[in-house]
Parts: C-alpha cells; sequence; structure tokens
C-alpha cells in the first residue's frame, strides 16, 4: 500500500493550486455576492485541461486518472466551490456518462467540445417530484418512430443556463417504472427547450442553477444513451463516480477553511499571545485537520477503485457522505475561529461555510448515502 503520489499527481495538484490561488480567488468575494456566472473562468479551465480530465485523447481529453480529479478539485473547491461544481457535473457526469455508455458516434461528435470547455455539459435527473427517489420521473420520452418526443421539467440543473448539451432522463414506458426510463442527450437549441429562472441560492451563488423546461422537443433516436429502457441503471451508475466528484469539492471546502483558520491562528492575538497558543483553538484544529485527512483518504480510495476497475459505489457514498459532514462540522468552526471576522465576506470563512452546506444534498443526500452505505453492510 503506497500513500505517495506520483511525480504527475503532484504537478496537477500544483497547477491546481495556483490556478485556484492566482486567477479563481480574484474576484470570488465579487462573483457570489452577485451570483455573476464564472464563464470566463471555466473557458480557462478548460484550456488548462480540467474540463476533460477523464476523457481519453482520442476525444479531446486530458487523459488523466480519478486520482488526478480529486486532488484538482479539491484545490479549486478551496477557493471556488462555484467553479468546481460546474467542473464536477462536466466531468464526472456529462464526459464520464458519455464516454462510457456513448455510442462511438455520439463520442466523436460531442466529446472533444465538452473536454476543451468549449461546451459546457448537465445532467438533467431531478424534477418537481423527483429528487432522492429518481425512478419517480414524470418527464417523458414518447417513442415515434424516429425520433422520441420530450416533455417535462427538471430542476436544480447546474449549468443549466450556459450548457450547450443536456444529458436527460426520461420515462418512456410507465408501466415498466425503473425499466423504462431512458437517458438522451439533448442540444440546448433544439426547438422546445427552455431555460427557466436563476435559483437565487445560499451558497455556490455563482454556479449556474436553472429549472429546464421541455416542451414537445424532438430527440432524434440516434440520440438515445445505450439501449432501450437502460437510462436508470445510466443514471445510478453514472452518480456513483459524480459522488467523488462531489466528495472531492467537499474536501476542498472544508480544507480551504482549515488553511484560512490555520493561518488566521497564528496572527491573530488575545491575552497576550496567538489565539494558536490557546488550548481552546489547538483542539479546533487537531479536529479539522484529523477529519480533513480522513475525508481526504476516503476520496482518494474511492478514486482508486474506480481507476482499478473493481466496484467502488460503496466507497463513493462513504466518501460523500463523511467529506459532506467534514465541511459542513469545520466551516462552522472556521467562522468560530475567526470570531467577528469570520462573519464578513474578505475572510472567506463565511462563504465556505454556505457553499458546504449543498454538499450534503446533491447527487445523492447524506440520507440517501447512508442507504447506500447500509444495503452494502447488510448484503
Amino acid at each position: 500500500m503506497n500513500f505517495q503520489l506520483t511525480e504527475e499527481h503532484i504537478m496537477i495538484q500544483q497547477a491546481a493550486r495556483d490556478f485556484a490561488q492566482n486567477e479563481c480567488k480574484p474576484g470570488v468575494i465579487e462573483r457570489d455576492e452577485h451570483q455573476k456566472h464564472p464563464t470566463e473562468l471555466l473557458r480557462r479551465m478548460g484550456e488548462l485541461g480540467f474540463m476533460g480530465m477523464m476523457v481519453s485523447p482520442e476525444y479531446g481529453g486530458s487523459g488523466l486518472d480519478t486520482i488526478s480529479y480529486v486532488l484538482a478539485m479539491e484545490e479549486i473547491s478551496k477557493v471556488d466551490a462555484s467553479c468546481s461544481v460546474a467542473m464536477s457535473v462536466n466531468n464526472s457526469l456529462v464526459c464520464w456518462g458519455l464516454e462510457t455508455f456513448g455510442s462511438e458516434e455520439q463520442k466523436r461528435k460531442y466529446l472533444p467540445a465538452l473536454a476543451s470547455g468549449e461546451t459546457i455539459g448537465a445532467f438533467c435527473l431531478s424534477e418537481p417530484e423527483a429528487g432522492s427517489d429518481a425512478t419517480q420521473q414524470r418527464t417523458t420520452a414518447e417513442d415515434m418512430g424516429d425520433y422520441y418526443l420530450l416533455n417535462g421539467t427538471k430542476n436544480w440543473i447546474t449549468n443549466g443556463g450556459h450548457a450547450g448539451i443536456y444529458l436527460v432522463i426520461a420515462q418512456t414506458y410507465p408501466e415498466k417504472r425503473h425499466k423504462g426510463i431512458n437517458a438522451f442527450i439533448v442540444e440546448r437549441n433544439s426547438p422546445g427547450v427552455a431555460v427557466g429562472a436563476k435559483e437565487n441560492k445560499l451558497g455556490i451563488r455563482g454556479s449556474d442553477t436553472h429549472s429546464i423546461i421541455f416542451n414537445d422537443v424532438k430527440v432524434p433516436k440516434e440520440n438515445r444513451i445505450g439501449e432501450d429502457g437502460f437510462g436508470f441503471k445510466f443514471a445510478m451508475k453514472t452518480l456513483d463516480g459524480g459522488r467523488i466528484g462531489i466528495a472531492s469539492q467537499a474536501l476542498g471546502i472544508a480544507s480551504g477553511a482549515f488553511e484560512l483558520s490555520l493561518a488566521y491562528a497564528k496572527q491573530r492575538k488575545a491575552f497576550g499571545k496567538e489565539i494558536s497558543q490557546h488550548q481552546a483553538i489547538q483542539f479546533k484544529l487537531a479536529d479539522m485537520a484529523t477529519d480533513i485527512e480522513a475525508a481526504r483518504l476516503l476520496c482518494l480510495k474511492a478514486a482508486y477503485l474506480k481507476d482499478q476497475h473493481l466496484p467502488y459505489g460503496t466507497a463513493a457514498a462513504m466518501a460523500k457522505v463523511f467529506a459532506s459532514e467534514t465541511a459542513m462540522k469545520h466551516t462552522i468552526e472556521a467562522v468560530q475561529i475567526h470570531g467577528g471576522y469570520g462573519y464578513v465576506k474578505e475572510y472567506h470563512v463565511e462563504r465556505l461555510m454556505r457553499d458546504a452546506k449543498i454538499t450534503q444534498i446533491y447527487e445523492g443526500t447524506s440520507e440517501v448515502q447512508r442507504i447506500v452505505i447500509a444495503r452494502n453492510v447488510l448484503s
């Protein structure tokens, strides 16, 4: 068992850190306050290879492993979780789903633009009545012979307003329940596709979150992913990898809060000495460091299993539930360590605290992760 990163991993980690600190950090408070989408930063991330990290070079990607992806996600999430969630969806859900389950024609048509960041992808699963229970799809895809007729509404769609490609999960055969669900590639400019108002969120406020409405959208048969009825399996298998991305995002949020708290504790004085010399603060920092390291190891284990083509669904669920709860717990502690300064925007930790909450909710709530883990434990 080797816990050492390779030279390539260290280079990728440093490149992501440099990008986050030098390019993402300036303006991050303004983007959060004004809900400004980081369009130019995402384009730059595409140029650096961060938007298609695991995509094969054959399709224009970086051809890197999942461990590299975890390392890059952590560094970018330390600074701007709105950038990292766009990166996560594009990598884990859209690119990986297409490359793993798409036809050769689909991969060659769509992956190069997605991997380069020229086009951003979105994953459309959640609905007003289908969140944690993804079997309850109300969006329909009626088989019309040469095409499917798509109707319905999807909620909470990350990248929704800027995406050029949507992967849409819809019900074709209601009588078959989850076995009658299909997955489709839908182009943004297709007639009948409409984007709802941007959500006004607690955190990740720069992230582009919308409802997407499909009204008699004609989807060519060649845009169905996999065999007829494969859609639910496609969504579940893709979300397993997506949970590694969100676990890494949560890890980065927690780690960013820790780094800020450590630096602040070494310079802030109270009762005649730096607050880092007070045991009350030392214990907080010790707990933060321990939980963050545990979360990091869980993320890397899930990534390793995925890279080795071994079952990784349970490991991804463990990583996500632990990392997300670590992020929530310790961003609160980061605000506490900063005292009154933690409550103002310029010190960054209040934003990290707000950003942390969503990691316990999207791509499977903490409750859903525990169901996944329990099923494995009890099987």
